[in-house]
Order: C-alpha cells, then structure tokens, then sequence
C-alpha cells in the first residue's frame, strides 16, 4: 500500500499550492446487483474517462462488508505538467455519469433504491457475526442521519436496531470526562456481547459531539412547525381510526412512523418517543403536546380512554422548508473526496456509511505519496 500510493508523489510535486489534490471516489452497487470484476474495472474506467481522469493514474481498490462489494478509486487531480483538473460541475457531471453506468450495466436505479428502502438499515444481529462491523455501520448512520435532542430520543432510535447507549463519567489526569459505550440488544431487550467504546466508531458517534448535535436540535425544533403539525395530525389520526395498542403501532407504522414506549416492572408506561422516518426526526411525545405524553397513552392502553381527539393545524405554505444535514462534514486533509455523490448506483440512504470505508480513509491520510501506476489494475481490500 505505500509503495502505490508513493507513485502519486511526482504528481503531487508538481503543484504544491493546490489545497485537496488527491480525490477518492466510492462506487456502490445495490447488493442485489452482481457485478464481477472485470464489470468494476471497466466501470472505473469509464468513470474515470468520463469525469476527465483518463490520462490520469489512478488506483482502484474492492471491498467487501457485510452485504455488498463495492470499489474505491484514488487518483490526482494535479496532472503531470503541473496544471490541474478543474471541478467545476462536478458532483452535476458525476450523477450524469452515474445513470449512463446504470443503464450500461444494468444495475438498480438509486432513486429506485431509496424507495425501496423507507427503512434503510438492518437491525444488528449478535448471531450473524461481524457485531463490531454491524454496530459500527448502525450508529454512525443514525446519529448522522437522525435528529434527536437528548440522549433518551438517542437510546429510543437505537432499540429499534437492537442496540442501546449508556453515558459513562469518570476522571483521567485529574480531569472529568464524559464518554459513550454501546452495547447490542437481543429481541428480549437484553445486553449481549461485550460494549463498545464510542472511540473505536469515530468521533460523529461519541459524547462530545452528540451533545453540540441536540443542542442544536433543540433551537431548530423551535421554527419547525411543519414537522411537528404533520407528526400530530398523523397520530391523532391513527390514535382515531386503532382500538388497541399493537393495532395502534402497526398503522403508525404505516405512515412511516415507529413508536417506542417505557415501562416499570409494574407495567405503568412512562415514557413514549415517535420516530418519524420521513423526516428523520425522534421525538419524545410531550414536545409535542401533552395529548401525546406518557400518561395519556398508558390511561389509553391500559384504561381504555383515548385522548382528545382533536388538533389546530397550521396551514402549510407553499414551500416547505427542507433542513440540510449539516452534521455530514468529515474533514479529507489532502483528500477530496465525492464519494457522497458518485455514482447512481451508489445510494446512501440504502447502505448507510460503510465502517470499512472509514478505516480506508483513514489510512489513505497516513499514506504519504513516489512512479505512476498502470491504469485499471483491481486491488482487494486493504
């Protein structure tokens, strides 16, 4: 891996000035496609010569994970003279790329792909094996893709995947920390396995930055009012037309709306959180409004008295507001990396990040680029 990635440094050499001029791409097919090797070279190449890297050295690289094979491409964008290879346009010309592959090569569309996959990840299962790998690719993509504002909200979402989050405090060097572990859930709601560090999923999963994430939650709810005026008709709605609770959870679910409740060992609930999966937002009921609290549901469930049934809703304008995940920044260091935006094959929201992809990253920024490698050569994972 050195020897390669030193073949970059005559590339790099040659411009110094500019800032990212190693650039990384991430092609992933749907896990029902079959693609074999040589369907990966030549995608990459066409990729490549597409985008405007054919004269360039690249180095292709295959990975495996837990349901999908999919290839990383490195290259540079400094070319031999000096000069270097303008990215304007992009991510644009890279989605254009991505349905000419598509159809080439027949491979499942990514707008049919995120269809398909209201609820993208799989709950994390201890028997299958890979328990580190598949913890790794759940938490990362909730905490990235979901907004919740305390770390209950947190733990709720987590259950629905089999897992759980317990703070940890303590004291190192005479200073006081704060820390994360987690652990997986069997169907029963009990701890298998040994807990996970935080640390070892990346800082985007750990305490620190959970914590600025719900701080911020908390001031964006405040101007959300379109959220939180569909989630309460929704479940009005649902809480009308079901009689009892499995029924109630099942049309919730319906509407892409999961529900999670706590009990005591006596059986009084006294907690109750919406996930709602469209707009990727974990809600403990009480904010939004008391008719949604603990209480009410457990008199609903275990007394038979429904809440009130009635809810003033706010006319939508007629544009809604669309909030951007601003948590996805990673820094590259040198690196520039599209992999966001590849390929049409690649579909996000179906695969979540891959904990595998991250490691590759990270030993791509310990690599120091040395010989131009021949183009279009298939190396297995590192």
């Amino acid at each position: 891996m050195p020897d390669i990635l030193h073949s970059f440094e005559p590339y790099l050499l040659a411009n110094r000035r500019t800032e990212k001029p190693v650039i990384h791409i991430s092609l992933n097919p749907n896990p029902s496609d079959k693609v074999t090797d040589e369907n990966f070279i030549e995608m990459a190449q066409k990729y490549m010569d597409e985008l405007g890297f054919g004269e360039q050295p690249y180095i292709v690289f295959k990975h495996t994970d837990i349901e999908r094979e999919h290839i990383h491409i490195v290259s540079v964008r400094v070319k031999a003279d000096g000069s270097c290879i303008s990215d304007a346009y992009e991510k644009r010309r890279s989605m254009e790329i991505c349905r000419k592959l598509e159809q080439e090569f027949n491979l499942t569309p990514a707008d049919k792909q995120k269809r398909q996959n209201l609820f993208p990840l799989q709950k994390v299962d201890y028997s299958k094996g890979n328990v580190k790998r598949q913890v790794a690719n759940a938490v990362r993509e909730l905490a990235k893709s979901y907004r919740f504002q305390s770390f209950g909200e947190y733990r709720a979402l987590l259950s629905l995947f089999n897992l759980t989050a317990e703070e940890v405090k303590g004291e190192h060097k005479g200073k006081a920390y704060n820390g994360l572990i987690y652990s997986v859930l069997n169907e029963k709601g009990e701890k298998v396995g040994n807990p996970f560090k935080s640390s070892l999923f990346g800082k985007l999963v750990g305490y620190d930055s959970l914590q600025k994430r719900m701080d911020k939650e908390k001031q964006t709810w405040k101007t959300d009012k379109l959220t939180k005026n569909r989630l309460r008709a929704d479940i009005l709605t649902v809480i009308s037309d079901s009689k009892k609770r499995k029924n109630f959870e099942k049309n919730l679910l319906k509407k892409g709306i999961s529900v999670v409740s706590r009990e005591n060992e006596q059986g009084r609930i006294y907690g109750v959180t919406f996930i709602d999966h469209q707009s990727k937002t974990v809600l403990n009921g009480s904010r939004l409004g008391k008719e949604f609290s603990a209480n009410m549901f457990h008199e609903w469930f275990v007394n038979g008295i429904k809440p009130k049934e009635q809810i003033e809703i706010i006319s939508k304008p007629e544009s809604d507001i669309s909030f951007e995940n601003n948590h996805k920044n990673i820094e590259y260091n040198q690196f520039d990396d599209i992999s966001e935006i590849a390929l049409g094959i690649f579909a996000p929201e179906a695969h979540g990040d891959d904990y595998e992809d991250e490691l590759f990253k990270r030993k791509m920024r310990k690599k120091k680029p040395y010989q131009p490698p021949r183009r279009g050569g298939l190396k297995r994972g590192i």
